[in-house]
């Protein structure tokens, strides 16, 4: 399970997976006519590539109207707002953000999320893409 330390929330992958069966629910129940997934580099692979499997779409590299574009959180909103696809997704969602992606599995504060697949002392590097 999750745990705090000061202003930093580590993840466990049983989190991640319980995340990842979450945003497949919405995903589902949205009707959204998703025909591939990628993922944003870093971050947004390994919840793509679960993501993929579990809803049994191809993972591709090449974004079209029909991707879902997967980041593992939506912070600044600066890495999906640069997107061109039709679909976007994260596992955490901050509401400050100047972007809202289509679908997230849960709203978060300030707090910095370290997920299992990043070291654990992790620093805040921003990712996303430059126009």
């Amino acid at each position: 399970m999750a745990l705090k330390i000061g202003n930093k929330i580590y993840l466990c992958w049983d989190d991640i997976n319980i995340l990842v069966e979450d945003l497949c629910n919405t995903i589902k129940q949205s009707g959204a006519q998703i025909k591939s997934i990628t993922g944003i580099e870093r971050g947004g692979l390994i919840p793509a590539v679960m993501i993929s499997h579990k809803l049994n779409i191809p993972y591709v590299t090449k974004i079209n109207k029909n991707t879902l574009v997967v980041d593992d959180i939506c912070d600044t909103g600066e890495t999906l707002k640069n997107m061109v696809s039709g679909f976007t997704a994260t596992l955490h969602y901050k509401p400050t953000a100047s972007f809202t992606p289509d679908f997230y599995s849960k709203e978060v504060s300030t707090e910095w999320i370290v997920y299992p697949w990043e070291r654990s002392d992790s620093q805040a590097i921003q990712d996303y893409l430059k126009k």
